[in-house]
């Protein structure tokens, strides 16, 4: 049974002027697009008239026959970040005895971060997650185990390693240790900082 058209006073969504437009610009019939989908001609005119509604399955595969985003397809625009962080803007935050400085933009996939960790703190805990970490020394020496291997960087070096391989940080030196930090951002909004226990989040 076929949807009903769609009434004067009905919105038509978003994806389905989009769909249209992209698939003229690539110079694709119906039945080409809608084979590239893995769909039917009459559905995907359904589609690009607004009288039926995509399933996410079926935008991620519009998507990518025409080589762009679900957030393209959907009409939704992404608000402009920030790409520049000034060091008069960097708050500091403290956690588990380090102190963590935001050294990159919000809503990203990735966190920067420069980090503070003094002699004595979170030496012992085993870190295990998902994503990637990078580190880089600036300041002092930093004791990494990666596994059942131990490490000793020092200013200048850096790691780059999975985070599913259990890993500790511990400063070497009294003085502590100074680090650029960055990490794949985690889902949990507990874990805005992967580093160590929170009593907070960054802002």
């Amino acid at each position: 049974m076929n949807a009903p058209e769609p009434g004067p006073g009905d919105e038509l969504p978003a994806v389905a002027p989009q769909l249209r437009a992209l698939r003229r610009r690539a110079g694709l019939t119906l039945e080409a697009a809608a084979r590239s989908a893995g769909l039917s001609p009459a559905h995907l005119s359904r589609l690009e008239t607004g009288q039926r509604q995509p399933s996410l399955p079926m935008l991620l595969a519009l998507a990518r026959i025409h080589g762009t985003t679900v957030s393209d397809l959907l009409g939704e625009t992404v608000a402009e970040r920030d790409s520049i962080v000034r060091a008069s803007d960097m708050e500091p935050t403290h956690a588990g005895g380090w102190t963590y400085f935001q050294a990159g933009s919000s809503g990203r996939g990735m966190q920067a971060l420069r980090v503070r960790v003094p002699y004595g703190t979170q030496g012992d805990i085993v870190r295990v997650h998902p994503g990637e970490e990078w580190l880089y020394v600036l300041k002092g020496r930093l004791r990494l185990r990666l596994g059942d291997t131990a490490h000793l960087l020092a200013p200048g070096d850096s790691a780059h390693f999975d985070s599913l391989t259990p890993h500790r940080l511990a400063a070497e030196d009294h003085d502590g240790v100074e680090l650029l930090f960055v990490h794949t951002l985690l889902q949990s909004p507990t874990a805005t900082l992967c580093l160590g226990h929170l009593t907070g989040e960054l802002p």
